[in-house]
């Protein structure tokens, strides 16, 4: 089933150049959705993302493989790879919607497949997730370190395969199936090394606003525009974090420019207006960086942003507002 995908993904990523490029962990990943019945989106749609980059894009209704860089013109490599995704697909929601004598109505089929590189820049996993209406139909995993394939197939059962076909499938996906995928990752990584690459600190701010049916206000810490996506928000109240349970937000959101933001919140009552000191500190592992923001209520609001180095701190501005 992944001969296809994988062997013809790699054509995607043929005049491209391969380098080794300093790297954390980053993955390859085929999103796809069939849709059975009558809606306004195309039967067939499927992205390649890289990391959290689309990377390639293809529908039943274009019939084109697009380029992220290239979107007014159609790889045919890539168009043949994702058509015979659909037939797949096509096909396998057939046989699901038989298997759950689902006869009428909007059915739904996704897959989910691809493969990780470490931060120390080795192999990681092979993946691939199936769903079907909402549940999970398949789940499998291939771990070339430890040569190792994990299946689960809750609704269908693998039947008539011997000892000697099972060692031919661990085989392609340890010599085959998972090298390419490997391969196209690394191509497409220095392809787009400028964009997933890109380190873009945050913009921390701690403010306060009033609450119009009560006597309190709303403590609010907002971080935005990092990139990658991975930090840590914490809020403190006299020195120690805040409970999560009193905490509001902490989803991390996309923003319109690729960039990401994060926001935690808590409402304070009256009486803590004048008794206690907030203090916002914004961990952004990969500038190995930390920034505190500090405000005393009354009145005074104070920002300091502290660079941390080697375990070497300094202070490096303090602003009054």
């Amino acid at each position: 089933r992944f001969t296809t995908t994988l062997f013809l993904i790699q054509a995607l990523s043929e005049n491209v150049i391969l380098a080794h490029v300093p790297t954390g962990s980053h993955s390859l990943m085929v999103f796809a959705t069939y849709i059975a019945g009558q809606t306004q989106f195309p039967e067939f749609t499927l992205v390649l993302m890289l990391d959290d980059v689309q990377v390639m894009y293809y529908d039943s209704v274009s019939l084109k493989a697009v380029h992220r860089s290239q979107s007014n013109s159609s790889d045919d490599n890539g168009a043949g790879i994702f058509s015979d995704i659909y037939d797949i697909m096509k096909d396998r929601t057939f046989y699901l919607k038989d298997h759950q004598n689902c006869t009428k109505g909007l059915h739904v089929y996704q897959k989910r497949v691809g493969c990780e590189l470490l931060d120390n820049d080795q192999p990681g996993l092979f993946l691939s997730w199936d769903a079907f209406n909402g549940q999970n139909t398949e789940a499998f995993t291939f771990d070339v370190a430890k040569r190792t394939m994990q299946i689960n197939l809750p609704w269908m059962r693998i039947k008539g395969m011997g000892q000697m076909e099972w060692l031919h499938v661990k085989f392609l996906y340890e010599h085959v199936y998972h090298p390419v995928c490997m391969k196209t990752l690394r191509a497409f990584l220095e392809k787009e090394k400028n964009t997933v690459m890109r380190k873009l600190k945050p913009k921390v701010r701690l403010f306060r606003k009033p609450l119009t049916d009560s006597q309190g206000l709303q403590i609010s810490c907002l971080a935005t525009g990092f990139y990658p996506r991975h930090i840590n928000l914490t809020l403190f109240r006299d020195g120690q974090p805040v409970d999560d349970d009193q905490i509001t937000g902490g989803e991390i959101l996309p923003n319109g420019d690729g960039t990401y933001q994060m926001r935690k919140s808590l409402v304070i009552s009256e009486e803590e207006l004048h008794n206690a000191y907030y203090k916002c500190t914004a961990n952004y592992l990969n500038l190995d960086n930390k920034l505190d923001i500090f405000t005393v209520i009354p009145p005074v609001t104070i920002v300091t942003i502290k660079m941390i180095t080697h375990s070497m701190t300094t202070l490096n501005k303090t602003e009054y507002m």
